[in-house]
């Protein structure tokens, strides 16, 4: 189980482009590669999340492509209730977003700065992660149940959140490019 851990880590730091690397230190060493590029690879998805947030028109925030899914608006704010869930797990803490459900609200404002302030919030877990606080392990959530083997890792519960924002940032593609949008991740670059 560790040898398949370890590799998928390892898989994960090798996949950041070479545009995220963290600075090098003064000796060319870089302090905390492994959790300056989970930072890099959160950025990078989270800027996506929030450029995507404020290109969808408010009158689309409502736009579901089948009866079955949840509008735009409703992923904007399931995203912002996992992130702060994620991060507020991996650095050990309550939710401080606990009690509130971004799913209900409607106006794009609304869920914009939900998703900005999540945004901000993880920014800064991320910010202040080392890679030896990475894995520490950490006290699971009252009601968690473990898993056999598996302490709770905030760099798993990081790497979670990351393959989250991904997934549902596939689900921002697919609804800005149903409007005729174009997606962050395939505007040109400046």
């Amino acid at each position: 189980m560790k040898q398949a851990f370890l590799a998928v880590v390892c898989l994960a730091v090798t996949a950041f482009p070479a545009a995220a690397q963290p600075p090098a230190s003064a000796a060319g060493a870089v302090a905390n590669p492994f959790s300056q590029a989970l930072k890099a690879s959160f950025d990078t998805v989270a800027g996506y999340l929030a450029r995507s947030a404020e290109k969808m028109p408010e009158a689309d925030y409502s736009f579901k492509p089948t009866p079955e899914v949840r509008s735009f608006g409703q992923i904007v704010g399931h995203v912002a209730n996992a992130q702060y869930s994620y991060c507020s797990r991996a650095r050990g803490e309550k939710n401080p977003n606990a009690g509130n459900n971004f799913e209900e609200k409607t106006a794009k404002a609304d869920l914009v700065k939900a998703l900005n302030d999540s945004i901000a919030y993880c920014s800064a877990v991320y910010g202040s992660m080392t890679d030896a606080k990475a894995v520490e392990p950490i006290p699971l959530p009252a009601g968690a149940s473990p898993r056999p083997g598996s302490p709770m890792l905030p760099v798993r519960t990081l790497l979670g959140n990351i393959t989250h924002d991904q997934e549902h940032y596939g689900n921002f593609v697919t609804y800005l490019r149903l409007k005729g949008l174009v997606p962050p991740s395939s505007e040109p670059r400046k």
